[in-house]
């Protein structure tokens, strides 16, 4: 009898231990995660590893819950994001069954749905035919992880919205750029970011940083606005007076999104994407790698951008004599290793298209 009883003891400590583990594992994923996309593909890894399951798959609804609109699987090797909205009546009966309430499972299969005030999605665990059966205790680890999966989603999809919101608002500040004769910009802006994207792709950028950048790509002139009119519409020469009240635009559009905390890795960008490779740029005369990259990608954009696009002081060049000109600057205003990948994009032909729709 006392064999007995220590063999039980034993055996509700180390699932005990599993449990803590489990929620200590979420915990530690949430915390370090910040989209949900990113947190639904290291979740279906983690899941195998806890339960030991062969897959793992994480569906979540759209707003309305008629159409999946994530789908992250993992299939013991690899990791799959499907983000195209899919129709839940095409979903199989058991995961249709099991995202809008239900719960199955079977010996080597179980179905749990994410529940908030409404059914937010669904968590699938599968075993090979050749792994032994879920047993009930691997069910109440998944439960106890799709509590904490709920509330991380949600939390996540509502930092999500807010932030949508706020660059909503952001861009449509274009229209104000416009009544103050800034109408090139807005007119080509999607173009801008296009060019923004496959530069940092090309730089090998990860998803993180591109993400400040195409933000960046949006707000790194926001400190015009506090530019008076006649100086950004000043057809002769600056005055130095003036020059110095154009250089701290920088400094201004910094000022003007600090208090916006999720953009607080685009500030550096924007700060330096005025400095030089040679150190004689500004505000702060940094040079070579001190400049951080996503500034050094922005200076060849913002200089490709200014030179295809007619200002009240100049007139527009070609992109031929544009990508001549970004070249001469190789090594001195612009990063070599920037450039060699801009004039590489030069010769794709959509890489292009989307000059040409800055130089129109």
């Amino acid at each position: 009898m006392n064999t007995k009883a220590i063999r039980y003891n034993i055996s509700s400590k180390e699932k005990y231990k599993r449990v803590i583990a489990a929620v200590h594992m979420v915990y530690r994923l949430v915390n370090s995660t910040f989209s949900t996309k990113e947190l639904l593909i290291r979740l279906t890894r983690i899941i195998c590893q806890l339960v030991g399951a062969s897959s793992s798959c994480v569906h979540v609804l759209d707003d309305k819950g008629k159409h999946l609109k994530l789908i992250a699987v993992f299939n013991g090797k690899i990791n799959i994001l499907y983000e195209r909205k899919a129709d839940l009546a095409k979903a199989t009966k058991d995961e249709r069954s099991v995202v809008q309430g239900a719960t199955i499972v079977r010996d080597r299969f179980i179905g749990l749905p994410l529940v908030s005030e409404e059914n937010i999605g669904a968590i699938f665990m599968r075993r090979r035919p050749t792994q032994k059966p879920f047993e009930d205790f691997d069910r109440e680890v998944l439960t106890v992880l799709a509590e904490e999966v709920v509330i991380a989603v949600r939390n996540l999809q509502l930092q999500e919205l807010q932030q949508k919101v706020i660059l909503d608002s952001i861009k449509s500040m274009g229209k104000f750029f416009a009544n103050q004769g800034v109408q090139e910009f807005c007119q080509h802006a999607p173009a801008y970011y296009k060019i923004v994207q496959c530069l940092a792709e090309k730089m090998g950028m990860n998803e993180k940083d591109t993400e400040a950048l195409e933000y960046a790509s949006i707000l790194h002139d926001a400190g015009s606005i506090d530019v008076p009119y006649h100086i950004l519409s000043k057809q002769g020469r600056l005055t130095p007076a003036e020059f110095r009240e154009i250089r701290r635009h920088p400094e201004k559009s910094v000022e003007l999104i600090r208090p916006v905390s999720f953009l607080k890795p685009v500030l550096p960008i924007i700060l330096y994407h005025h400095e030089r490779y040679d150190g004689k740029g500004y505000p702060s005369g940094l040079r070579g790698e001190e400049i951080p990259l996503g500034a050094r990608v922005m200076a060849v954009v913002d200089a490709a951008e200014a030179m295809l696009t007619r200002r009240p002081y100049k007139r527009e060049i070609s992109a031929s004599r544009m990508t001549q000109e970004i070249r001469r600057q190789s090594g001195a205003q612009f990063d070599p290793k920037v450039v060699e990948a801009f004039c590489g994009l030069c010769d794709q032909t959509k890489f292009r298209k989307y000059l040409s729709i800055i130089g129109t």
